[in-house]
């Protein structure tokens, strides 16, 4: 059965969650959200899914509780929640800019703003998916920071690093986290398909990159049945994420092509 690269990319974002426990699950944009809901359907049942607004839900999106906004609070600030957020600039200790592009004060792009970034990196593990993987968005300096990264946790103190963890970020290319001494980001996986000097190329940093590098795992056909007929049944995945291979999957051996 061929899998879609906007398949892959589900996966790789449903594992973010995986042995989390029960924590609140808080997706941005829609292939974190099949990633989600997928990994509640499978290996990580206790997650915890809202609306969006003030009730949590299940996988198929059927009421399950309340969660009016002081809980959702309680929730952020005590590092019980596990958000997945994009990034419009990234650097290699997950600093992450959403806000501007140039100078704030005289910005060339004016973007999101800070939002809740730096909230959400202090006070709970964050994600990233990024669905363009490209010098421009992998920056070696961000132009402002609004997601909070590992150096400037590192310089502010323990109390900072509390509950500040970045897990893992998710591109169109690849899978990567900071599990590295200097908590610098590092190549974890590359989707089938892509080679780790695609993903070299397009990244404004030098990565750690191991020895050797496997690709993103395969879904399960319970996985892809869930993903195709379940979740996301009109296939807007692959609108987000278009498959340059047609939907053919890759063969067999290592990421490193």
């Amino acid at each position: 059965m061929s899998v879609t690269r906007a398949e892959y990319c589900v996966i790789a974002c449903a594992e973010a969650w995986r042995d989390n426990g029960e924590v609140l699950a808080s997706p941005m944009g829609l292939i974190p959200s099949v990633g989600a809901r997928l990994a509640r359907h499978t290996f990580s049942p206790d997650l915890l899914l809202t609306d969006g607004e003030a009730l949590l839900v299940g996988p198929d999106g059927s009421p399950e509780g309340w969660l009016p906004y002081r809980r959702h609070l309680t929730a952020v600030t005590g590092g019980r929640r596990h958000v997945m957020m994009g990034a419009s600039q990234i650097d290699r200790f997950g600093n992450q800019n959403i806000s501007c592009v140039g100078d704030w004060s005289r910005p060339r792009r004016q973007l999101l703003g800070v939002r809740g970034a730096p909230v959400n990196t202090l006070n709970n593990p964050t994600s990233y998916w990024i669905p363009r993987h490209s010098p421009r968005v992998f920056v070696d300096r961000v132009d402002m920071v609004c997601g909070v990264g590992y150096d400037r946790v590192a310089a502010a103190g323990p109390g900072a690093a509390r509950f500040h963890r970045l897990p893992r970020v998710v591109t169109d290319l690849a899978v990567l986290d900071f599990a590295t001494p200097d908590r610098s980001m590092r190549l974890v996986s590359v989707h089938p398909g892509v080679t780790v000097e695609q993903v070299a190329r397009a990244t404004g940093f030098g990565l750690t990159v191991p020895d050797e590098v496997p690709f993103t795992r395969e879904p399960s056909p319970r996985e892809l049945e869930l993903i195709r007929t379940v979740i996301d049944p009109d296939g807007l995945r692959d609108r987000e994420v278009p498959d340059p291979r047609g939907g053919a999957t890759a063969g067999p051996g290592g990421g490193r092509g």
